[in-house]
């Protein structure tokens, strides 16, 4: 079974029926505390009809309970529905805890549970303690044992205000979700804009000046048809070099960046719930070849990590290293997942080596925790230019 049919991340809602019965489960498995009320109608300590009807707005309340939280966290719901939804909560624990007694004082717990998910903060931070004291209030009008109402003032104060932080960190979640998006679409444009200028600075004077040569060339034709074949060698020669240069320019979009892969790295991780720890910045003045082979490395490694490996933590560092056959920037890609299931390469590593070979680099490979054999380790060393790293 693949785990993102059963995980749902923070502040998303579920998309199959696989994930809405994961977080159905989570946010139902703290009704546990309603074995009190429960166990109350079990004991026959009321009439039938009380006992039916105590079953009866007990389900009821589960049902508003979990239909309230679960569509919440999901989808922001309209204020004025929230709000009608806590006060029928609210309304319905006054009754049955007045009705049936003590045991039934646990649902002020949902209520204010409730109260934390669904509220904002500033709304919430009274409103909590409101349905705690309503708590306190109805259990000291009956015969109630003090030992039940104090054991219930703190699950009420602290399941309520826990909530607001659950219910903040959702929120934070999603407006970063968003940002991220926006983020990308912004850098996405900006991609665009400098491509349209390169091509506008490299195209626009050659094909303009291609044009007047071709109009030229067509003026001079039946009277000067020397004059004219010399302006379609001159139309020949422009475009020949407006080829070379849209080919240059098209090969140096295509290069990979080390910027540019620790930063694809990072999003790669995030996107695959993996804890990334990455340098946010890559060494300068690396030659161009050398820089590659580095990226192209360090995207495969990292495709490996999240394909392959299941690990929970990737490591990734970057750092020049004096060796005796002279200076080398070290890359080293950790993870702590399961580590390789054989001696025998496979084609990307193989390919990483193959491509590190070109720069005479070395890639080597072992276990992240040798005692037990778990994740695994990339070292991928490249040599540098004298002088380069001196910043260290």
């Amino acid at each position: 079974m693949n785990e993102d049919e059963t995980s749902v991340g923070i502040g998303r809602p579920p998309t199959n029926t696989r994930q809405a019965g994961t977080k159905l489960l989570w946010i139902g498995i703290w009704l546990a505390f309603m074995s009190a009320p429960v166990k109350d109608l079990a004991d026959g300590n009321h009439t039938p009809w009380a006992t039916a009807l105590g079953t009866l707005g007990l389900l009821v309340f589960v049902g508003s309970y979990l239909v309230l939280v679960f569509r919440h966290t999901s989808k922001a719901l309209d204020p004025f529905r929230v709000r009608a939804a806590l006060a029928f909560l609210g309304a319905l624990a006054v009754l049955l805890s007045l009705t049936f007694g003590a045991p039934w004082l646990v649902l002020f717990v949902y209520v204010s549970v409730s109260v934390g998910a669904t509220l904002p903060m500033r709304t919430a931070r009274w409103l909590i303690p409101a349905v705690t004291l309503v708590l306190v209030a109805i259990g000291l009008t009956g015969d109630h044992p003090r030992e039940i109402i104090t054991a219930l003032v703190f699950p009420a104060l602290l399941g309520g205000f826990a909530m607001s932080g659950v219910r903040q960190m959702i929120r934070t979640t999603i407006q970063l979700r968003e940002a991220r998006a926006t983020v990308a679409q912004l850098a996405a444009n900006e991609e665009r804009l400098r491509l349209a200028r390169d091509l506008h600075d490299l195209l626009g004077h050659s094909l303009s000046l291609i044009t007047l040569k071709s109009e030229l060339a067509g003026r001079m034709l039946p009277g000067n048809p020397e004059q004219a074949a010399a302006q379609v060698a001159d139309i020949e020669q422009v475009s020949r070099q407006a080829l070379v240069d849209v080919r240059s320019a098209v090969t140096g979009y295509r290069r990979p960046t080390l910027p540019g892969e620790l930063a694809g790295a990072r999003t790669a991780l995030a996107a695959a719930g993996v804890a990334a720890d990455i340098p946010a910045e890559a060494p300068e003045d690396l030659p161009e070849k050398a820089e590659e082979v580095l990226a192209w490395a360090l995207r495969e490694a990292v495709t490996n990590v999240v394909r392959h490996s299941d690990a929970g933590r990737c490591t990734v560092t970057l750092a020049p290293r004096q060796t005796l056959d002279g200076r080398v920037l070290e890359l080293t890609v950790a993870d702590n997942g399961r580590g390789a299931s054989g001696t025998t390469r496979g084609n990307g590593l193989t390919g990483m080596a193959e491509r590190l070979a070109t720069v005479d680099g070395t890639l080597t490979t072992r276990a992240t925790d040798s005692r037990s054999g778990k994740g695994f380790t990339t070292v991928l060393s490249v040599p540098l230019e004298s002088g380069l790293g001196s910043g260290e």
